[in-house]
């Protein structure tokens, strides 16, 4: 996994590559991960320090902030395997935030993304402390191909992204932000609910990958 994204407030900022820890655990070295991509090598050699490990114990997902603001860190880092479910499913909802019917049409979405593309979009909707943590590393079975979208609004904006290097290397960095910025702000998940926002966001990004890659991929938030 290459890129860690935290959204922005409802504020607009600028790009920023600095690491925030939104939650806290201890970072193993046997559990970093490095990029296989030469041309984004030496941006991403300062953060190499920081493991997934960071990111699913405390599943928010996120230690690079493209706000430039740190968030709060919660006091300790979670791996509660025993809220995943029994069976592998692509959409996990701890927080009750989605309807079956809704849980159905996004795996679905999911599964046919994952077959016209390669891509693999996982979503984890939860309201920190209560989430499966690290256990989804190995549940999902990330990679460089695979986005973790997880759907918190812990910390004011729902939509929060982990990025696998290969997806990093076909998808615009600017569009997780502008995504979070359209659908993940407290005032639209506030009035429509957290099932839309997490929707909304899901076919985003699915319209998104099967775009042809280029210079303009991805530039409208669908």
């Amino acid at each position: 996994m290459a890129m860690l994204f935290r959204p922005p407030s409802t504020q607009c900022r600028s790009f920023s590559p600095s690491v925030f820890n939104h939650i806290s655990g201890e970072i193993s070295p046997s559990s970093r991960l490095s990029l296989k991509t030469s041309g984004v090598e030496n941006w991403v050699s300062r953060f190499r320090s920081k493991s997934l490990s960071l990111v699913f114990s405390g599943a928010l997902a996120l230690s690079l902030s493209l706000s430039g603001v740190g968030y709060a860190e919660a006091k300790a880092g979670v791996n509660k395997p025993e809220l995943l479910p029994k069976e592998f499913t692509s959409v996990i909802d701890v927080a009750d935030f989605l309807s079956n019917g809704q849980e159905k049409r996004i795996a679905k979405e999911i599964a046919d993304l994952e077959k016209d593309t390669g891509f693999k979009l996982r979503v984890l909707a939860q309201n920190y402390p209560v989430t499966p943590g690290l256990a989804i590393k190995d549940f999902w079975q990330v990679d460089d191909s695979t986005i973790v979208f997880v759907a918190d609004p812990t910390f004011g904006n729902i939509l929060n992204f982990n990025v696998g290097a290969t997806v990093d290397l076909d998808v615009p960095r600017s569009f997780w932000s502008r995504l979070a910025g359209k659908y993940g702000n407290m005032f639209y998940w506030k009035e429509k609910g957290e099932d839309a926002s997490i929707e909304a966001a899901v076919m985003a990004i699915s319209s998104c990958l099967r775009e042809p890659v280029g210079a303009n991929n991805c530039a409208e938030i669908k």
